[in-house]
């Protein structure tokens, strides 16, 4: 079990992405099939999710050095960025309030609990800040911590595709739309297809944090 996590979650991305590249269909995003095929596979096994995680301990260690990396791109592309700086501010202002309030009134309008309500605000935000905001305004930050993931997991997988279809052609845009909405997965996806698109859903993504972790508690006494 030393290594078996990290061979599991190398093993099924790599062969995932070399499905992906053949035919670029979302459903076929790697990232989620791997997510699923190691569900399933711990499942069958009956290895516990303590013991995979254990033996993929590496792998989670290198998520720090790899959140860092981000600053390469946004560094290499900080001229642009700092011409679009007065964009990006406003995109995430609004982008993160229209994350929030989005989620929040279709749990209304689907008649949610308030707990889930609560959970679910800061859905579009890195799941390290979401858990705190959470737990700060009375949400259940376990199923905060679902809710984000599986946000970047939609994200991820079908961002780029709206994006397209929506016919945003803008690289600063687009970026902003990935870093806003869907964190770190978007920022994964995003970067793979270009650098200032990666660098500004980099950044974007860091504000939305900043933003939303500030402003959520004040902003939820009015939307409750």
């Amino acid at each position: 079990m030393n290594t078996l996590g990290i061979f599991i979650t190398i093993g099924s991305f790599y062969a995932f992405s070399k499905i992906y590249e053949r035919k670029k269909a979302f459903y076929l995003n790697p990232v989620l099939l791997s997510i699923i095929t190691i569900a399933l596979f711990l499942q069958f096994t009956r290895i516990s999710y303590e013991s995979y995680m254990e033996s993929a301990r590496f792998l989670s260690f290198l998520l720090g050095p790899a959140v860092v990396s981000l600053a390469i791109p946004l560094y290499k592309q900080r001229s642009i960025i700092k011409t679009y700086s007065r964009q990006i501010f406003i995109g995430v202002i609004f982008g993160g309030t229209l994350a929030i309030l989005s989620a929040v009134y279709l749990i209304k309008l689907l008649g949610g609990s308030e707990n889930l309500l609560l959970s679910i605000a800061p859905k579009s935000i890195t799941t390290a800040i979401a858990i705190g905001v959470s737990e700060k305004i009375g949400g259940i930050p376990p199923l905060t911590a679902v809710l984000v993931i599986l946000t970047g997991i939609l994200g991820n997988a079908i961002g780029v595709e709206l994006l397209n279809l929506s016919k945003v052609r803008d690289r600063v845009a687009r970026g902003l739309a990935m870093g806003v909405s869907s964190h770190g997965l978007g920022t994964a996806r995003i970067i793979l297809d270009d650098e200032l698109s990666g660098a500004v859903s980099g950044l974007a993504m860091a504000l939305n944090g900043i933003f939303t972790s500030l402003v959520l508690p004040y902003l939820i006494k009015f939307i409750k």
